[in-house]
């Protein structure tokens, strides 16, 4: 048959047409007031999108950068983190402060688990200065209690700052950042803003911001005051990625429309939208007998355990090569172990009910065992229609 190709990765995610179209045709120079305009409205917009009244910044990264940027930014060497790891991203956290000279702490969990609040209150000390933490473990499937994670951090004052990697958890996750206290908020574009890689972003608060002054790390071009020094006249202080800054204010206009409007609705809907699908792929798996690979999974992607004696490396292959869909592997130790299948951005009903149609053939293929076909898209569409309500209907018909 016809191949597609689909990626079914958490990141890239699916590209919206939008945004790419935008893309292709953008020729704007980045020091002219056209491109100021439109890099103002994109940080208001993104201001929405992210649910802060905080500053936001945006800079030429993967998200790993504007990680790096934070760890540089609020700390000096010697200074005591706390670093809150069970996957390979928290183990970036780990690993960066490291870099930059901090006495790092950590609370270490296994692969596939999170942590209980009364072992991050013991961890929390009055010499820690910041906390470094994952919304969604993406190397898992994992969702992390940021709100209550949150709440201990904030208790203790405003001397210790709490930082948390939402790259998978923006757009997935309803997250109050503000409310909560989270004082640097990451993203990155090729996630739930269904734009290629290349920008990261970042929501700073006014706690954070004091920090930098007596911060003694060095920074230079993840030089958070500077970035905020050059977004309040509209420029970036380096080159900007031009054409990405297009993509990015077409995904954001796309999400006003999911909002009718309003890009915090939009944001919420589209929170809602993989929260569905991710309901609707973990009902498919369990109807097939598979298992789960993360205790508190989160909607940014599903991981599923491969089946007995069946190395997930041939599902992946199996997957993309006779159904061009590409899934994602365990990573590192993982590698063998599970797929993963996201839910982030650009998908819709169809997309989530065709890959556990392929995933049926795949475990077919793979175990040579018999497969009750229709089983994983049977308890799909049977989550999906216990969903259904106004907002539920127009979700699914949202991709055009």
């Amino acid at each position: 048959m016809l191949l597609k190709n689909r990626l079914f990765t958490p990141g890239p995610t699916p590209l919206l047409p939008a945004a790419q179209t935008a893309m292709a045709a953008f020729t704007m120079h980045h020091r002219t007031a056209d491109f100021r305009a439109l890099y103002m409205r994109v940080l208001a917009d993104l201001r929405d999108f992210v649910g802060t009244k905080n500053d936001v910044l945006i800079v030429a990264s993967s998200g790993t950068g504007m990680m790096e940027g934070s760890v540089s930014n609020l700390t000096s060497p010697g200074d005591r983190v706390l670093v809150l790891t069970a996957g390979k991203f928290g183990e970036r956290w780990r690993d960066l402060a490291k870099a930059f000279g901090c006495a790092v702490e950590v609370i270490s969990k296994p692969y596939g688990e999170t942590f209980t609040l009364d072992e991050v209150k013991q961890k929390l000390t009055p010499e820690v200065k910041v906390v470094f933490m994952q919304a969604n473990e993406s190397s898992t499937g994992t969702r992390h209690d940021v709100q209550g994670i949150a709440k201990l951090v904030r208790e203790k004052g405003d001397d210790v700052l709490l930082v948390v990697d939402a790259i998978t958890g923006l757009g997935t996750t309803h997250m109050d950042v503000d409310g909560w206290g989270v004082d640097v908020i990451i993203g990155g574009s090729q996630k739930a803003l269904m734009i290629p890689p290349g920008l990261a972003y970042a929501a700073v608060s006014d706690r954070a911001w004091k920090r930098m002054e007596t911060a003694k790390n060095p920074r230079y071009y993840f030089d958070f005051r500077k970035e905020r020094k050059a977004s309040a006249k509209g420029e970036s202080s380096y080159t900007p990625a031009t054409s990405l800054f297009a993509a990015l204010g077409a995904a954001l206009d796309f999400i006003r429309q999911m909002g009718n409007g309003d890009v915090s609705a939009g944001r919420k809907a589209l929170v809602e939208n993989a929260e569905l699908a991710a309901e609707m792929t973990r009902a498919g798996a369990k109807a097939l007998g598979l298992t789960l690979f993360a205790k508190s999974p989160g909607a940014a992607l599903t991981a599923i355990n491969a089946p007995d004696g069946v190395d997930s490396s041939a599902m992946v292959k199996e997957f993309r090569d006779t159904y061009s869909a590409v899934v994602a592997n365990g990573q590192g130790e993982m590698k063998g172990k599970m797929i993963r299948i996201a839910h982030i951005g650009y998908y819709d009903y169809l997309d989530t009910v065709g890959i556990l149609a392929a995933l049926e053939q795949v475990l077919a293929k793979t175990t040579g065992k018999p497969v009750a076909f229709g089983a994983a898209v049977k308890a799909a569409q049977e989550v999906f229609q216990k969903a259904q309500s106004p907002r539920a209907v127009e979700l699914a018909g949202m991709k055009s």
